[in-house]
């Protein structure tokens, strides 16, 4: 397969250009704030693995679109890097918006080393990525580096407006399907189309390229992000490594529960009671299934991945590399965690 084989080459480099990049904090009088750096990034701890590390999909995204491309993908490495820090330092963010004290499985930066600690730790990771960013100018020349830095600013400051939205209408009645498209769209898409996008613009690729591929990545953050939705309700928790009953018992505004709200049944009543007990959970997830929301959430995600499919069938990219693209598509769209 096409997509493990740039797994193999990608990944390990991906992984020690991020340690080089944590690593800058790793001098005297900053051990600790390494050591939260190393435990967020998966490097630490008994349960420390690559699946813990997490699939790096934005990195390996933009490495890949660079090399459809024929061009030389250790150039954009620093993009890579970059694109991943900035990811997860929003996820940092998220924990403690949300109060999750859990991540993949381990306990969270904010559940361990408490909230103020936690946002910075969330702030040193974006500082760190434009600093990378900038190093990015000494491979691909200083256009080509302001334009991606642009790309991924401009992606950043939509992610914040989607966690906006998302935090906002947790307590907010009246949210409806087309604000969610909005929503995740700024807090999922964007940056998984900033990653293509970034890729093309550092394999050199055309406007009307760059367009593309920036298509495939917004379509395919659209439907990663839906499926994410799904997995939150159906998923395994063992795979996920959260609870597939914290959606709804913390009032999140996913696609299968605006779908249940919007269709005014048995699940919408209950749901607008409020004080869902634990033990209501599976009841609520069959009312959901009754309605049809399980249905619609995966042909939703079918959808968005058929218009990523469009669009990177639109080009003319290096085969291999357009066959891992297509690979990784797939794979999202098939995954269990």
């Amino acid at each position: 397969m096409a997509l493990n084989r740039f797994r193999r080459n990608l990944l390990p480099e991906i992984e020690d250009g991020l340690k080089r990049a944590v690593n800058l904090t790793d001098e005297k009088g900053q051990e600790e704030l390494n050591k939260m750096l190393v435990h967020h990034m998966g490097w630490s701890g008994i349960s420390s693995n690559k699946s813990i590390a997490g699939k790096r999909i934005r990195p390996l995204l933009l490495l890949i679109s660079t090399s459809s491309l024929g061009a030389d993908w250790e150039k954009a490495l620093n993009a890579a890097v970059s694109i991943e820090l900035v990811h997860n330092f929003s996820l940092i963010h998220d924990d403690i918006q949300d109060r999750s004290e859990l991540r993949r499985g381990r306990p969270t930066i904010w559940s361990i080393w408490g909230i103020p600690q936690a946002i910075n730790t969330g702030d040193t990771l974006f500082a760190i990525a434009q600093i990378k960013m900038l190093e990015l100018r000494d491979q691909v020349g200083g256009e080509i580096a302001l334009n991606a830095q642009k790309i991924l600013l401009e992606a950043s400051y939509r992610l914040t407006k989607g966690q906006h939205l998302d935090i906002a209408y947790e307590t907010r009645i009246g949210m409806s399907i087309d604000t969610y498209w909005k929503m995740i769209g700024y807090k999922t898409a964007d940056l998984i189309a900033a990653a293509t996008e970034i890729g093309a613009v550092c394999g050199k690729a055309s406007s009307e390229q760059k367009k593309l591929y920036r298509d495939f990545g917004y379509n395919l953050g659209l439907a990663f992000q839906i499926k994410d939705d799904y997995l939150g309700i159906w998923g395994n928790q063992v795979s996920t490594g959260k609870s597939t009953r914290s959606d709804l018992m913390t009032g999140k505004k996913s696609l299968p529960i605006l779908y249940g709200l919007e269709k005014g049944g048995n699940f919408a009543k209950k749901w607008e009671q409020g004080g869902i007990s634990y033990e209501e959970i599976p009841l609520l997830v069959k009312e959901l299934e009754n309605e049809g929301a399980k249905e619609y959430t995966q042909s939703q995600t079918s959808e968005f991945t058929n218009r990523a499919v469009e669009a990177l069938n639109s080009l003319n990219p290096e085969k291999d590399a357009v066959d891992a693209l297509m690979e990784l598509t797939i794979e999202l769209l098939e995954r269990e965690s």
